[in-house]
């Protein structure tokens, strides 16, 4: 199996996956992770033999994604960790699959959101009770943890992209 495979195939997934569990228990996405994920980024473009224009496409679109999430942020609109992660992924799409991700992670985020409202709206089950996470998921003064709904966009976009499409050697 090629290096890249193993990248994109590996590294993007899992991270993702831990991104939407480490949310969804503990409210924060590491910055470690989203560190990971652009130097996955970067092992990737050299291992595919991305050009520098196209790399430099990639870096665009992250770093736009970075000062609007992060203007996001200052507002208190969304968390510093969603922030980090959406401009991690946006590095990984570049400009090609950008839309197309912000998109889903706009649709999966209003369903998440309407689901956790609804759950909220009821007493938490007994068994759960107990559960600092189940707790932290159901306060009303908590916000939503958005990194589930960045993370299945992100997997539910990856096989439309370049870097999967390279990587894979279609």
């Amino acid at each position: 199996m090629s290096p890249s495979l193993i990248l994109v195939l590996g590294l993007f997934p899992l991270a993702m996956a831990y991104a939407a569990a480490s949310d969804l228990v503990s409210m924060t996405i590491s910055n470690r992770l989203c560190l990971a994920l652009a130097g996955g980024f970067a092992a990737c473009a050299m291992v595919l033999g991305l050009s520098l224009a196209e790399i430099g496409q990639h870096l665009a679109a992250g770093g736009l994604v970075l000062v609007v999430a992060f203007g996001l942020f200052a507002a208190g609109w969304i968390g510093g960790g969603d922030a980090k992660l959406v401009a991690a992924t946006a590095l990984w799409f570049g400009f090609d699959q950008l839309m197309p991700y912000l998109l889903f992670a706009a649709i999966f985020g209003g369903v998440l959101t309407g689901l956790i409202l609804m759950l909220r709206a009821r007493p938490l089950p007994p068994p759960a009770a107990n559960w600092g996470w189940a707790q932290r998921l159901h306060a009303a003064n908590q916000g939503v943890p958005y990194g589930i709904a960045l993370a299945f966009a992100a997997l539910f976009v990856l096989p439309e992209t370049s870097i999967w499409r390279a990587a894979l050697g279609l």
